[in-house]
């Protein structure tokens, strides 16, 4: 948990030292951290949206090729989810209910919700944080419709990439942005997590 901390508090560090380090291969290293935020359920916390933003104004300075990390990052996300969805139709409903960890009902709303939702959450989940993760998992489970599914995820991943990546290509070379990175990631994390609290507020006005 302390180096989790760690990492998110430096974390301009530490990809700094990752690109210096691997050269080229920090493509394949960061095709990796965007592909298991996304593909892997149980790695929801890895900080996606800073370190998009972060490897944007890496861009910014020339370290990395932006049109490349765009093309690549994409791909990430994409597949990442794809794998997620795959994982939560084929083996999700089988393990929790089988487990106790989920009732019926609970998965009777989930497809209910993803039936009538569907589009519309795939897309916003790419902007939260955990949730992003957790949501094609669910919509596996949900069994929604994959060629749906798909396109709202092509959507829904890259315009994620591209408005992180571009925001920290264009603000991360401003001399405040650059002097106050770690308050400027923070924020961005914070700001991410809006249309969560957002959705929960209205969710508790209705009930």
């Amino acid at each position: 948990m302390i180096d989790m901390i760690d990492l998110v508090l430096n974390i301009d560090l530490y990809v700094g030292l990752l690109i210096d380090s691997l050269g080229l291969w920090s493509y394949v290293a960061l095709f990796a951290v965007i592909f298991c935020e996304t593909g892997l359920v149980f790695l929801p916390f890895l900080p996606g949206d800073s370190l998009l933003f972060l490897v944007g104004a890496f861009a910014g300075t020339g370290s990395l090729n932006v049109l490349l990390l765009l093309l690549i990052l994409s791909i990430a996300a994409v597949l990442g989810d794809s794998v997620n969805y795959a994982v939560g139709r084929y083996f999700g409903e089988k393990v929790f209910l089988k487990k106790g960890l989920l009732k019926r009902k609970h998965l009777d709303k989930a497809k209910s919700f993803y039936t009538k939702y569907g589009a519309k959450a795939i897309v916003i989940a790419r902007f939260v944080p955990v949730i992003r993760t957790i949501a094609p998992f669910v919509a596996g489970m949900a069994e929604m419709e994959y060629s749906k599914f798909l396109m709202y995820n092509i959507i829904g991943g890259v315009v994620w990439v591209s408005g992180f990546l571009f925001a920290g290509y264009f603000f991360g070379s401003i001399p405040f942005v650059k002097e106050n990175l770690t308050l400027i990631l923070a924020a961005v994390i914070i700001i991410s997590l809006v249309p969560m609290v957002i959705e929960g507020i209205k969710y508790k006005i209705k009930k």
